[in-house]
């Protein structure tokens, strides 16, 4: 299979990849560069800069994007001059300044969903939560004792969320039973323990036939688990540290992978690219945030 780069940008690091139907492009951010990304299909690339570190992204039904931020939920408008406009929509009571929002996506009514973490993962501090955010304004934590939270990512039929932490310490997934009418997670239970595969599970995108893709942060892959939990495709990848997957393209065929540079090993050549491939399968396309 061939894995190619989609240009040759070189990034901190990469993260919240997501195709723009209407727009025909990519999109992704830099978190420590305070950047967010977008390039077209026919390879124009645009960067904006914003004022605090942006950690994911999400389209919303009005044309901007919503986005986890340093300081909290941001709506934000991308002006064609390069500028910004951001109004802050939420932020978590007790939210400290060592904490930042990570990874978050929309489920498939379009309710964004994001988590907190601390800055320096070395501390290991299990004080993250996960929160949803919608028409009511922003939950109370629904899931709590993270470190790293990532993963993200709904079944078709959005009645199973899954969730990871990709803390070394942790490297677990979790699937939840959910309730696509309030948009509650219950009965937690162990989708997929990375300590008996390869790496830490970071990002993750969704597959037409249920199947969970995941990329292996360390190892230098994407795994797919199947919808009973089994892994049954592996992907190696020219970067040690991919970040996260999105499928996307006219037909969601299209699958690009995040990475990071920070902490990558010595000659890994592809260390903070954005890599493109056809896994052969389409990827679920996401639901933009309902602003109501």
């Amino acid at each position: 299979m061939q894995v190619l780069p989609l240009n040759d940008q070189r990034h901190d690091v990469a993260e919240s990849p997501f195709w723009h139907a209407a727009q025909s492009a990519w999109y992704w951010v830099d978190i420590p560069r305070k950047l967010i990304c977008r390039q077209t299909l026919d390879g124009v690339s645009r960067q904006w800069q914003l004022p605090e570190m942006v950690a994911c992204i999400a389209p919303d039904d009005g044309g901007g994007l919503i986005a986890g931020m340093h300081t909290g939920i941001f709506s934000v408008q991308l002006q064609d001059d390069g500028n910004v406009q951001l109004s802050r929509l939420a932020q978590p009571a007790g939210l400290q300044a060592d904490q930042r929002f990570n990874d978050g996506r929309c489920d498939r009514q379009g309710r964004f969903w994001s988590g907190v973490m601390c800055l320096d993962m070395s501390l290991a501090r299990a004080d993250g939560k996960l929160y949803r955010y919608d028409g009511a304004g922003l939950s109370a934590p629904l899931v709590d004792g993270l470190i790293v939270q990532n993963g993200l990512a709904w079944s078709p039929d959005g009645r199973t969320m899954y969730l990871s932490d990709s803390h070394p310490s942790s490297r677990l997934i979790w699937a939840f039973d959910y309730d696509p009418d309030s948009g509650t997670p219950s009965r937690r239970r162990v989708f997929a323990d990375l300590n008996k595969h390869r790496g830490r599970p970071d990002g993750a995108a969704m597959d037409v036939d249920g199947c969970y893709w995941i990329c292996a942060n360390d190892a230098g892959c994407l795994l797919r688990f199947t919808p009973d939990g089994k892994l049954d495709r592996t992907i190696e990848l020219p970067a040690k540290k991919p970040s996260m997957c999105a499928f996307g393209g006219a037909d969601m065929k299209t699958m690009i992978v995040t990475s990071i540079s920070l902490g990558a090993p010595q000659g890994d050549e592809g260390a903070g690219r954005i890599w493109t491939l056809n896994p052969g399968v389409a990827g679920m396309r996401d639901t933009p945030f309902a602003k109501g």
